[in-house]
């Protein structure tokens, strides 16, 4: 998955794949993991946030199922 670069000190890029739902995040430790059937307005309200680790922490860990890919 093609990931984009963000402005973030605790994240490194997001990519999300809107056909499946599939929201992959590279931390800033070199972590990758894969969150399953996230709503593309997570995406969307992810990419827009002015601070990227908080809504990540609100949003998005520990309410999506995810895997470690790297």
């Amino acid at each position: 998955m093609q990931r984009e670069p963000v402005k973030s000190s605790n994240i490194r890029s997001v990519g999300y794949d809107k056909t499946v739902l599939i929201l992959e995040i590279e931390f800033a430790t070199g972590s990758v993991y894969r969150y399953a059937n996230v709503p593309d307005a997570v995406y969307t309200g992810l990419m827009a946030a002015p601070s990227k680790g908080r809504f990540f922490a609100a949003r998005i860990k520990d309410r999506y199922r995810c895997t470690k890919i790297r």
